[in-house]
């Protein structure tokens, strides 16, 4: 018989296989919590914020790191297991929980490819590719971050960047937002502005309801949230994949998640 972390490895691989370039994002058991409460960490992949979990595996993982009042320190946890991790966070103030995973590869044929780049707002891609050309392969990694707040501390720091090669960064504290009000975000690409890139806001329970906009030459554009709750945001950049890397192109999958009060 098979060992319950064997069993959940097994689901995580066959997860990634026809999924592997949907959506990702963090989705903590609570957004908000008091000095000392535990959260579970829970990693998820799928589209519309409904996913199946990701168990953590060593192996993906480049940092799994929770950032705050005290600095930042590694998010715990056990291999093979849903939740990814467990944090005690006792600071006061806004949290980030951030993943960086290491690159997956994943291959589709060419109408399937053409029809995910319309998906993800990369049009431009297409312009780059010839047409027809048989079955493509993608590496792909994963940028993801979540915001918490912790007690009632201070609200700095939910404009900090933590260096993601693909990174949504908030100008506004999600947490200081009414349902209605627009959240200013930049998009950076390995540090720099990423310019013409589609973000995408998704309410839970509510994907009819999501909303986008494209990045400016500063990297920024604005989305507005109308209804408290978790939301999710993303963004997906695609370049030619690295010589040697035995690909056709590579992408980054940025995600966001916090949630909006209701006031």
């Amino acid at each position: 018989m098979k060992s319950p972390r064997a069993l959940l490895l097994l689901g995580f691989f066959l997860i990634t296989g026809p999924v592997s370039a949907h959506d990702f994002w963090i989705e903590p058991s609570t957004f908000r919590l008091a000095p000392g409460d535990r959260v579970a960490v829970r990693l998820r992949v799928g589209q519309s914020l409904l996913g199946d979990p990701v168990p953590r595996d060593p192996q993906r993982i480049e940092r799994f790191a929770a950032i705050g009042g005290l600095g930042e320190a590694r998010v715990p946890g056990v291999a093979g297991m849903d939740p990814a991790g467990w944090l005690s966070p006792f600071s006061p103030g806004l949290l980030w929980i951030v993943y960086d995973s290491g690159h997956d590869s994943v291959q589709l044929d060419s109408a399937k490819f053409d029809s995910y780049l319309g998906d993800e707002g990369l049009e431009r891609i297409r312009k780059l590719r010839p047409a027809n050309t048989g079955p493509v392969k993608e590496i792909f990694s994963r940028c993801a971050k979540s915001l918490l707040s912790v007690g009632s501390g201070p609200d700095t720091g939910y404009d900090k960047v933590l260096g993601l090669e693909l990174e949504l960064v908030a100008e506004k504290n999600p947490y200081a937002l009414k349902p209605g009000e627009d959240l200013p975000l930049r998009l950076l690409y390995k540090g720099k502005p990423l310019d013409g890139a589609l973000l995408v806001a998704i309410p839970k329970g509510a994907p009819g309801a999501k909303t986008s906009a494209r990045s400016d030459r500063h990297g920024k554009a604005a989305l507005r949230l109308d209804r408290p709750g978790l939301w999710l945001v993303k963004a997906v950049h695609m370049v030619p994949a690295p010589a040697g890397s035995g690909a056709d192109w590579e992408s980054l999958w940025a995600s966001l998640t916090f949630e909006l009060p209701a006031h």
